[in-house]
């Protein structure tokens, strides 16, 4: 099997840095879209034969270093009492959001090996058919993220509802919070021991909040999930967005690799993160949207920030968007495969001499103490 992406999750040395994409699977892809014209998203989610197929759409088209699972981050909802659909052009909407203390004692806990069979059949399908392939990534969302969507309702720009509940009602919250992390940290398990080799926990919202709500609203509820599943033996990334301001307290909370967005060069972010993790990221998805030499460019000015340093593996700031072309993913797969490091050279130093980033960052670490 094809184990770069595990590698350098592991921060071991790889062959060529492995790349994939987030929402690899989706709106993008000619297969995909003939498909959601006769199946529901949900329907696609809860057919084990459906998800498979769509899973493997990418894999076989496109040269990525792993897949993963086809599923939503609010899949757990139904099973804890929360219910939702899809809203055309809005995204997912909860029907009986929570909007008051009492509400959270009716979010209930749930066995996932019964409630969300037919995911764990997914991935055991999966594993089948990926034998001799590529790793597969399971996935779940964090509690932050799964609390204020069940506040919210759905899809926010302020999150004020979030924020308002958090503020107001404190203890309420850290239950919710502590009931998303219990659960969720059971469902990925599931995934595991149903085969998946890694995990990814998509903190989606986390950047929403600044560092001193995210240290008391966010963090103790991530750290107690990263911490259950660090039992699994595999390796687990943690990925927000809009997450620059908050970098070394998403690290602490956990994660054998710290998903970067766009936001800040790869390099500096890597510097922020620590050397003693592993990143993934960080191309803005929408280069993939200009021409083709611009896509490549910028695709090689985050290869050379990684300096052919251990545990870099390429993938997008956030996901794939619907009108990107399938050519371009596949173009930028191959050049990312292609490259061979160079050090970046900076010309920002004391004496006159260039040096690459690797010593730019020891002088600065330097220069702090």
């Amino acid at each position: 099997m094809n184990d770069r992406f595990l590698k350098a999750c592991r921060r071991e040395p790889v062959d060529a840095t492995p790349v994939w994409f987030m929402r690899q699977a989706g709106r993008y892809m000619t297969d995909y879209r003939a498909l959601r014209q006769r199946y529901s998203l949900l329907d696609i989610c809860r057919t084990p034969e459906l998800a498979v197929a769509v899973t493997l759409q990418p894999v076989d088209v496109i040269d990525v270093d792993a897949a993963i699972l086809f599923s939503d981050l609010l899949i757990p909802f139904t099973p804890m009492g929360l219910d939702f659909d899809f809203v055309k052009d809005e995204g997912p909407s909860i029907s009986n959001p929570i909007r008051a203390a009492a509400d959270v004692d009716r979010v209930r806990t749930f066995e996932p090996r019964e409630a969300l069979g037919y995911v764990l059949e997914t991935i055991r399908l999966l594993g089948g058919e990926l034998a001799d392939r590529v790793p597969l990534i399971g996935f779940g969302g964090a509690p932050f993220t799964l609390a204020a969507y069940a506040i919210e309702g759905g899809p926010s720009t302020n999150y004020a509802r979030t924020k308002a509940f958090m503020y107001a009602q404190p203890r309420a919250w850290h239950r919710l919070c502590e009931r998303f992390a219990s659960t969720i940290s059971d469902y990925l398990s599931a995934q595991v021991e149903a085969g998946a080799q890694a995990l990814q926990v998509f903190d989606s919202w986390a950047g929403a909040l600044g560092r001193t709500d995210y240290r008391e609203f966010a963090l103790p509820h991530s750290s107690q999930l990263f911490s259950a599943l660090r039992k699994t033996g595999v390796p687990v990334v943690h990925f927000g967005v809009g997450t620059t301001a908050i970098l070394p307290d998403i690290t602490e909370a956990g994660g054998d690799v710290i998903g970067l967005d766009w936001r800040l060069p790869l390099d500096e972010a890597w510097f922020v993160v620590g050397h003693d993790h592993a990143v993934q990221g960080n191309l803005d998805p929408t280069v993939l949207l200009g021409p083709p030499e611009r896509m490549l460019a910028a695709a090689d000015d985050v290869l050379r920030r990684a300096d052919g340093r251990a545990g870099h593996i390429f993938n997008l700031g956030h996901g794939i968007l619907p009108n990107t072309s399938l050519e371009h993913v596949q173009a930028l797969a191959r050049h990312v495969h292609g490259h061979r490091s160079r050090p970046l050279i900076n010309t920002d130093h004391t004496d006159g001499k260039p040096q690459t980033n690797t010593e730019q960052h020891r002088r600065q670490a330097t220069d702090k103490h």
